[in-house]
């Protein structure tokens, strides 16, 4: 039976996550080597504890291989269930690290379970829209599914972890694979887009150019096409109090750290001198890791030669920002690598999703692709400065026995799945 599924899983996906896993793990070693180091297995090493967790996920993907495929879909909901009551447990039981109340101390592992929430609310979702109730043409349906991604986004906010939370919005695009109507899509970016542009500019701004994309609509407009000026009426003047909403938001309801880091991002601060002052300081991470990627040039100084890395440079080298690591020792040749062994790994995901034939298959498979999607474009743009530092993972990267062991159950969940579709043809 065993034999069976291993004859039938794709050894491409699993070839890249091994060169993944393996490139991450060299990288940890490399940002935590000390000289009084003396053993790869030595536990109390973060690259050994690492090590140990690549043992445990390896196990792990022996166990979800041997389950029936239908197991993950029969319980899905049950999972759902569970995963939100660990996240309710937090708020007593929790261990703060980082000021984030986030993880349950069981000894030598910090269990985080908000890991777990990205593989169960995936279950979950895929679960209710293959119901062959569902309907995404109805607004209940629509809200229901929304709902299942928005009550763990909820339950994780206030730990706080806003960055985790947000990667669970990438699972609004399963919905939208699915059928959602594009318009919500297309609201939602031009609501961040308002936002972005009031920070930057202004309301007043906005609305002069606003009023000014109006008048040159009209004006290039053919005349025998026909224009109702009071939904364009009411369309304007919703902007417009969104965005004198957008202020409040952003003084009364967003933490000090996260106005700094938008302020940074946008360069909200307008005197050079003041800009490079708040780079050193509230952008103290995201400036290093600029330096220590640059600095590595074309080939990087080698392995355990990273001047930076050695020097402690860039906080959290290890976790959020190991990707300056391989910038460093590694040079543009070293990331150019592992960006396309993410590339293949997103194309090859894509394409067995797409051949599935059973819906909730497919469903969970689009929605492993926008969580790993989303976590790799985060942190690799919040590593090169294009992005605000919010502080998600680099997927089988990054250290952390929760964040490999639960993104190892996302993929290898779905290439379960797939194994099962060669059954499903007849």
């Amino acid at each position: 039976m065993f034999g069976k599924v291993l004859r039938r899983i794709d050894w491409l996906t699993i070839l890249i996550y091994l060169a993944l896993v393996f490139i991450g793990w060299i990288n940890i070693y490399s940002s935590t080597f000390s000289d009084e180091q003396t053993s790869l297995l030595d536990l109390s090493t973060r690259s050994g504890k690492q090590l140990f967790f690549i043992i445990v996920s390896l196990v792990t993907i022996i166990v979800v291989l041997a389950l029936e495929a239908n197991f993950y879909e029969r319980f899905a909901s049950l999972f759902y269930l569970l995963t939100m009551v660990s996240l309710l447990g937090l708020f007593v039981f929790g261990k703060t690290i980082a000021g984030a109340t986030s993880w349950y101390d069981l000894g030598f592992f910090n269990f985080q379970p908000s890991e777990l929430a990205k593989v169960s609310t995936a279950l979950a979702l895929a679960k209710y829209l293959s119901d062959i109730q569902t309907d995404l043409r109805r607004v209940k349906d629509q809200l229901y599914a929304l709902l299942i991604i928005l009550i763990p986004a909820l339950l994780i906010i206030p730990q706080p972890d806003p960055g985790s939370a947000l990667v669970f919005f990438s699972l609004v695009f399963v919905i939208f694979r699915e059928g959602l109507p594009l318009y919500y899509l297309g609201i939602g970016f031009t609501l961040i887009l308002i936002f972005i542009i009031t920070l930057m500019f202004g309301t007043i701004w906005l609305t002069i150019g606003l009023s000014l994309l109006i008048v040159l609509f009209f004006l290039l407009k053919r005349k025998t096409l026909k224009v109702p000026i009071i939904p364009i009426i009411i369309g304007s003047i919703v902007v417009i109090l969104f965005s004198l909403s957008v202020n409040f938001v952003f003084n009364n309801l967003f933490e000090q750290r996260h106005r700094n880091r938008f302020s940074l991002w946008l360069r909200l601060e307008k005197d050079p001198e003041k800009l490079e002052e708040i780079r050193k300081t509230i952008g103290y991470n995201t400036y290093q890791s600029e330096k220590a990627i640059e600095s590595g040039g074309l080939s990087g100084k080698g392995f355990l030669e990273g001047t930076r890395t050695k020097g402690d440079f860039v906080p959290e080298q290890d976790t959020d920002y190991i990707f300056t690591t391989i910038g460093e020792e590694w040079g543009f040749v070293g990331t150019a690598t592992v960006i396309i062994l993410f590339s293949i790994l997103f194309l090859r995901l894509i394409y067995l999703a797409e051949r599935q034939k059973n819906g909730f298959s497919r469903m969970y498979g689009y929605g492993v692709i926008s969580v790993l999607l989303v976590h790799y474009f985060i942190n690799i743009g919040m590593v090169i400065g294009i992005l605000p530092t919010i502080g998600i993972p680099l997927p089988f990267f990054s250290y952390g026995g929760s964040g490999l062991l639960f993104f190892t159950l996302l993929l290898f969940i779905f290439l379960k799945l797939d194994t099962n579709r060669l059954k499903e043809n007849f």
